[in-house]
């Protein structure tokens, strides 16, 4: 039903405003055609975010593409964890390994204004369209974005916070995906290796070697992965590692702490 409205919206040009205002109102010839594209689109199984190009997460709006992993609420628990932790005026600076669309990364520089941030990732064509969502958001002068491989060549960087949405997909539960996702979504930021948990296996001490003393950090999970997850960064040296519920009441983000000097 959601899918159907936002086609709608597309199709004819109107807001949501506009249709619940005037749902009477018919569609011209053209945007019936057009209509008729975008539902023959959806019908195979093609995301909406694909579809239209854009995705709203938090309280912004991405640019989304093939090239990226479409942003999805679960995501936002991150922001739910990391948020509080910042103070509204405090320039701390953040590192988004996997930046993707920049969805973590530049939601939190919307929220918290003196804040700087670096974006991560492999994938170019990702961070391409990281920089434009940088860009018509009026962060590109508070967001960096560096093609790489996690923190390699930050050997003499150092961060207040770090967040990730790494691939936690065991690779043989790909192929059981919806449509959406395993056809159209980068495999890229999908799969996790064997049992998930590669990328956090390389993640952990990486990340508590690039964050500040008194740092802080947040990881998006997979279903079941907690204990395994948590294990990781306590080995790593972090402290206060503990998992997170989202609004499923299902454990999505683990964080923790780099110990502080002294």
């Amino acid at each position: 039903m959601i899918d159907a409205r936002l086609l709608v919206e597309a199709a004819a040009g109107a807001s949501r405003v506009d249709i619940i205002t005037d749902p009477q109102r018919p569609l011209t010839d053209d945007q019936a055609r057009y209509l008729e594209e975008l539902l023959a689109r959806r019908e195979k199984r093609e995301p909406i975010s694909h579809i239209l190009g854009v995705r709203g997460f938090w309280k912004i709006m991405l640019k989304v593409t093939p090239d990226v992993l479409t942003p999805r609420p679960d995501t936002e628990s991150v922001l739910d964890v990391i948020l509080p932790l910042i103070a509204e005026q405090r320039r701390v600076s953040v590192l988004d390994l996997g930046v993707g669309s920049g969805a973590l990364l530049l939601a939190i520089l919307a929220e918290r204004s003196a804040a700087i941030g670096l974006g991560v990732d492999m994938s170019a064509d990702a961070i391409a369209v990281a920089r434009e969502n940088a860009a018509n958001l009026g962060l590109s002068s508070r967001a960096a974005l560096l093609r790489g491989d996690w923190t390699a060549g930050l050997a003499a960087e150092s961060f207040d916070v770090v967040v990730a949405n790494p691939p936690y997909i065991p690779t043989h539960e790909i192929e059981t995906l919806a449509p959406e996702v395993r056809d159209h979504e980068p495999r890229l930021a999908l799969d996790g290796g064997p049992d998930g948990l590669d990328a956090y296996r390389t993640l952990a001490p990486q990340i508590i070697r690039v964050l500040r003393p008194g740092g802080v950090f947040a990881v998006e999970i997979g279903l079941g992965q907690g204990a395994d997850v948590k294990k990781c960064f306590s080995a790593a040296g972090a402290i206060e590692v503990a998992g997170h519920n989202d609004l499923t009441a299902r454990e999505r983000i683990v964080s923790g702490m780099k110990k502080p000097l002294g």
